[in-house]
């Protein structure tokens, strides 16, 4: 009788062990996940009661009311930009200055290797799916609703305005300014053009600065400003300490500011749903244009990149992906790469263990000009615009597109629908009218979103697959630096220290 009554108090023992254990173990999976779990409900409400506001209500919102509905959403993300320029020349300067030469131009090269291969392979894949689905022969241009109005634009003047940004005059007025070139109206006509198109409207190009940060300015000045600092060795020290001080300065602001993105982005797609016309009407009209595209950026999101990821570093990408939820997340919420450029490279230090020095030079280089999102929705939109306008197109036609809309990728900033003027350029270039990108702009906020969404993706896995191959350089850069910090031998014999025994590890043994 006693043993039994031992064994059932070994057995309850058990199960409350077991219990105990359960308990543990979910309440560390919340405390793991709770910010993944906070994004994933703010996304599912807001779109739901958007939804519910927007279409199982008879309820007419003003303009001023859904602007009082984005304004929480205004406000995160204006602290997300917030954070945008000193985080990226922060981050480039002490990144650059903390490598040596040969590691630094590895890194470069493979990051720009590893850009331009994404962003071929996707306008590629838009290329081969649009082809494929036709989805401008099922619809007809005086069946779509066209909002908006397109901006005129000169392709040589679009290039020239992009190398001109890349070098800014004032580096001061990069942080607030970008230099852009519009086509104005002018009346400057000979009479011979007059009588030849008598309804024909002349342009002239004038440029100047607007509004904007200049990214991209700032990328190449960082990066040449951290190079120059990492040549003049301990001159450069003090200077040196500054950056890797602000820099971790302005990631401890990402970390609070994290925890307010749930809140950010729960308005932000609440508002945009009120915001929008009809959807069965919309579908209706370009239904076949949205799921080409969406198939498309969900082929090179799901299968592609995890397929690159996978050949190149041999690891479970999807469990790397899940490292970087909360980014992915924010980037369809703001439906900017450039906003979302804290998030990303804090999930990637933290959640994935990422080298600091590989996230703070490639992430906001890949924010600014890897755009494999917006190349494939470029290529997808150009070729079903031309198939709405009865417009055969030959395979010359198809390489111009190809190339364009990769080149024209690059100079679009990380900002939402930035795409849009870019997409002109590629229009622009193969004939197509231009003012038919009217035809999408009804259904662009949406499908902006799942573009960025696939930005930010492809700029993450190419950290994680840029850490893997330059890992060996890192570790020789590290091994470099620990030798110099130790005393010399003379150091040794008249401090009375002992000398030390080095130990050489394999490659294989440093992990990142």
């Amino acid at each position: 009788m006693e043993k039994q009554t031992e064994k059932n108090d070994v057995v309850d023992g058990d199960e409350r062990e077991r219990d105990i254990i359960v308990k543990e173990s979910f309440s560390i999976f919340i405390k793991k996940n709770l910010l993944i779990i906070l994004l994933l409900t703010a996304l599912v409400l807001g779109c739901s009661l958007g939804f519910i506001l927007r279409l199982a209500t008879d309820i007419e919102f003003t303009d001023d009311q859904v602007e009082y509905i984005l304004f929480p959403g205004v406000l995160f993300l204006n602290m997300l930009k917030v954070l945008i320029i000193p985080l990226i020349v922060s981050s480039l300067i002490s990144g650059m200055a903390n490598l040596d030469q040969q590691a630094s131009g590895k890194l470069g090269a493979r990051a720009v290797i590893y850009y331009f291969s994404t962003t071929a392979i996707a306008v590629i894949l838009g290329i081969i799916m649009v082809v494929t689905i036709q989805p401008g022969n099922v619809a007809d241009d005086e069946d779509i609703d066209r909002i908006g109005t397109s901006e005129p634009v000169d392709t040589a003047d679009a290039f020239m305005d992009l190398l001109r940004n890349i070098f800014p005059p004032n580096i001061v007025e990069a942080c607030l300014k970008t230099y852009k070139t519009r086509q104005v109206e002018t009346d400057d006509m000979d009479m011979d053009d007059m009588n030849e198109t008598e309804e024909a409207v002349m342009y002239k190009s004038v440029g100047g600065f607007e509004d904007k940060s200049n990214i991209l300015g700032i990328v190449v000045f960082s990066v040449a400003f951290g190079i120059v600092l990492g040549r003049m060795k301990e001159g450069g020290d003090p200077l040196r300490a500054f950056f890797n001080s602000l820099n971790e300065a302005v990631m401890q602001l990402v970390k609070i500011v994290i925890w307010v993105s749930p809140i950010g982005i729960f308005f932000l797609i609440m508002g945009k749903i009120i915001e929008m016309d009809d959807w069965a009407k919309m579908f209706s009209q370009i239904g076949m244009y949205m799921v080409t595209v969406i198939a498309g950026l969900s082929i090179h999101g799901i299968i592609i990149l995890p397929l690159i990821y996978f050949v190149c570093v041999r690891k479970n990408p999807y469990r790397f992906l899940s490292g970087v939820t909360p980014a992915l997340m924010t980037a369809f919420g703001t439906a900017s790469s450039s906003a979302t450029l804290p998030l990303t490279i804090n999930c990637l230090e933290e959640h994935n263990h990422v080298d600091k020095r590989v996230t703070r030079f490639v992430l906001p280089i890949g924010a600014t000009i890897n755009m494999d999102g917006t190349a494939l929705y470029e290529a997808v939109a150009a070729i079903f615009i031309a198939q709405v306008n009865g417009i055969d197109l030959d395979f010359k036609d198809i390489i111009t597109i190809s190339i364009t809309a990769t080149l024209a990728s690059v100079g679009a900033a990380g900002v939402p629908q930035a795409g849009l003027v870019t997409m002109v350029i590629v229009l622009n270039a193969v004939g197509l009218p231009a003012e038919d990108v009217t035809l999408i702009l009804v259904i662009d906020w949406f499908l902006d979103r799942i573009r960025t969404t696939v930005n930010v993706e492809g700029d993450s896995f190419g950290a994680g697959i840029i850490a893997h191959l330059c890992r060996k350089d890192l570790a020789s850069v590290d091994a470099a630096t620990d030798v110099d910090k130790l005393p010399s031998k003379h150091e040794y014999t008249n401090g009375g220290y002992d000398e030390p025994t080095f130990i050489n590890l394999d490659d294989d043994d440093t992990k990142f």
